[in-house]
């Protein structure tokens, strides 16, 4: 049977640590609970994780089967509607049995299959729910458990949809941000691609041909043409072996925090990624808290919620400083990665007695930031992108006109 090793923390603040037997992660939680702890890292003890870092290494080969799981737009559909069965009166097998019968030939098909099995053996719904991280996540099911133990299922489910959806809407502006830069990027790539293979060739044959001396940029032009043209296929070759390998690269821990540090210190691109760090970050805990989920707990899924593994690893130094289990502001500050506003904002909360109502507003501010962030990436990008492309057709065009000009002076004379 595994080994886990576990850090938690008593009713009274004192950190501990331990190691227990269990069949699997989510039996070893339970047994930590009924000793009356607050669990905070709970971690199987294997050979991979004595080997340090190492380990990374071994993800960086290992290759990772496929496992079921609902894209976040089909997972979004099933929690509305079966929000809307549970709010109608439906029991919950039937509601998963009903929505069981549909055909969409999608892993979201087997889920909800399974899902249904499990209710009517007797499972609740937030154990089912657990067997599919990759779908539903550690919000997503904490809630379900608070919805189960308050018997109100259905408006919780309806809350899990709100904020889904905004998390949607934020996500959706980012990449509609990039939308226009990427077009812009991909026809001029593409149109100088075939200028080099299709165009500068018969050029250079008509230079050749009259034998002038080309000036320096011409010749370079016709040296990058004749490489694109007889090792193309090693370029693209190597072009996704790199892509492939930094892929590989960034999942390790190792790779995942350089990265995402990297974000935290580019212009323009800090600015969009803080402001959606933090406002995710403030709807999450301010959910979980606003349905009664102790302030601990609530940090522990809150780090799993926030995308920049930076600014996670901050809460999960937080949460570890986090003494009497309801003051959080003073320890989030301490790090000096969240801003003094944020965290000030928090402390008011605090001090009311409405950490919730202070958690939404701060998440509605960093949602304003965000806006206006995406609006001046896309501003300042665009000209970037369009001098880029200037300079390099610019570069294309002169170097051209220079043979041209170079072999009509040779005629004249």
């Amino acid at each position: 049977m595994p080994t886990f090793v576990y850090i938690a923390r008593s009713r009274a603040g004192e950190k501990m640590q331990g190691s227990l037997e269990a069949s699997d992660r989510r039996i070893a939680l339970m047994q930590i609970e009924k000793q009356g702890l607050v669990p905070i890292t709970v971690e199987e003890k294997t050979a991979a994780a004595a080997a340090g870092r190492s380990s990374d290494w071994r993800a960086f080969f290992r290759w990772q089967g496929r496992r079921k799981r609902m894209p976040p737009r089909e997972m979004l559909t099933f929690t509305t509607e079966l929000s809307d069965l549970l709010a109608s009166g439906m029991k919950l097998g039937n509601a998963l049995n009903t929505l069981s019968h549909r055909r969409t030939n999608t892993d979201s098909d087997a889920i909800v299959k399974v899902l249904r099995d499990e209710i009517i053996r007797g499972t609740s719904l937030s154990q089912a729910m657990s067997q599919f991280p990759e779908t539903f996540a550690p919000l997503y099911i904490s809630l379900i458990q608070a919805g189960e133990a308050a018997g109100n299922l259905a408006e919780v489910m309806q809350r899990i949809v709100k904020y889904y959806e905004r998390l949607q809407e934020v996500k959706e502006k980012v990449v509609m941000a990039l939308v226009y830069p990427g077009i812009v990027l991909t026809v001029g790539v593409a149109v100088l691609i075939f200028s080099m293979v299709f165009v500068i060739p018969k050029f250079s044959k008509i230079f050749e041909d009259m034998g002038s001396t080309l000036p320096l940029p011409t010749r370079i032009l016709m040296g990058i043409s004749s490489g694109m043209i007889h090792y193309g296929w090693l370029m693209i070759i190597m072009v996704v072996i790199m892509v492939v390998f930094f892929k590989r690269y960034i999942n390790t821990e190792v790779g995942k925090k350089a990265w995402h540090s990297f974000h935290l210190k580019m212009p323009l691109i800090r600015d969009i990624v803080t402001a959606s760090a933090f406002s995710q970050f403030a709807h999450t805990l301010g959910m979980l808290i606003g349905n009664g989920v102790p302030v601990l707990d609530a940090l522990a899924i809150g780090e799993k919620t926030v995308s920049n593994s930076v600014i996670a690893a901050e809460v999960h130094n937080a949460r570890d400083r986090v003494t009497d289990g309801t003051s959080i502001s003073g320890p989030l500050a301490a790090g000096k990665v969240f801003p003094q506003m944020l965290t000030d904002m928090l402390a008011i909360g605090e001090e009311t007695g409405d950490m919730s109502g202070a958690l939404n507003h701060i998440a509605r501010r960093y949602e304003n930031t965000l806006d206006r962030s995406v609006k001046i990436f896309t501003t300042v990008l665009e000209p970037i992108l369009i001098v880029l492309m200037a300079v390099v057709v610019g570069f294309v065009a002169i170097s051209v006109l220079l043979a041209v000009m170079e072999v009509t002076s040779g005629l004249r004379t």
